[in-house]
Parts: structure tokens; C-alpha cells; sequence
């Protein structure tokens, strides 16, 4: 126990020493988590098009569970931006998101996890529309 609590301490004392040491020009890891959230917001209008698009053809039906399913993965993945938009703005305040207010060690390792959910959120975001414009084309 004593092992695992001497080895976080050491890797926050390391991440927290890069950070102080980053050249001004350079983004902060606050700047690299909302840009990656920037890159894919506006595709939330391409999914709610693309939903419009499936529902007609989505049914019950062996030829309708396709477009069924791309609906939902797409639908699914709207959701998944809406809960982390949620959750991330439940974690951090607006003087930390926008002015680069210093974040407390909880709160930088807390950042870290929203990297890795907003990465995955692109991917999903991404994939889910790559899908269902690809299922479009071949009608």
C-alpha cells in the first residue's frame, strides 16, 4: 500500500513538474482536451442529419435493423457528448477551462481520465458517422 501511494505521488510530482516547465507557446493539457471536444462538437448537426436520413428506412424488419442500428449507434454516440460535456463541466470550473486557472492534483489527474474519455468520444463520434454514411451510399 505504502509502495502504490510512494509511486502516484512520484508520477504527480513528475506531471506536475512538465507542466510548470512548457514553453508558453506550447498548449496546456486543459487547451488539448477542449480542442479535441471543439474538433468534434459541430458533428453533433451531421449526426441529428444523419438520423433524419436512417429513420425512414429504419424498421423491425431483417432489411430495416441495419439502418436501425446505425440510428442507434449514432444516436448513442450524441449521447455519449452530452453526458461528458456534463460530467466534464461538473469537475471543472470555467476559470479553469477557459482562463487556465491552476488546477489542484486531483483535479490534474481528474483532467488526464477526461483525455482519455473525450479521445475515445472521438472515436465513437467519428466511427458512428463514418458508418452510417457508408450504409447510406450503398442505396
Amino acid at each position: 500500500m505504502k509502495r502504490t501511494i510512494l509511486i502516484l505521488s512520484f508520477l504527480l510530482l513528475m506531471f506536475s513538474c512538465k507542466t510548470e516547465n512548457k514553453k508558453p507557446d506550447q498548449p496546456t493539457k486543459m487547451q488539448e482536451v477542449i480542442a479535441i471536444h471543439d474538433e468534434v462538437m459541430p458533428k453533433m448537426t451531421d449526426i441529428s442529419k444523419l438520423v433524419a436520413q436512417l429513420k425512414p428506412m429504419a424498421d423491425s424488419t431483417e432489411a430495416g435493423l441495419k439502418y436501425m442500428r446505425a440510428m442507434k449507434d449514432l444516436q448513442a454516440a450524441h449521447r455519449s457528448m452530452m453526458d461528458w460535456m456534463q460530467g466534464f463541466g461538473s469537475r471543472f470550473d470555467s476559470d479553469e477551462i477557459l482562463n487556465g486557472k491552476e488546477l489542484s492534483e486531483e483535479k490534474r489527474a481528474w483532467l488526464l481520465e477526461e483525455e482519455q474519455k473525450v479521445i475515445q468520444l472521438r472515436e465513437d463520434i467519428n466511427g458512428s458517422i463514418e458508418r452510417a454514411e457508408a450504409l447510406l451510399k450503398q442505396d
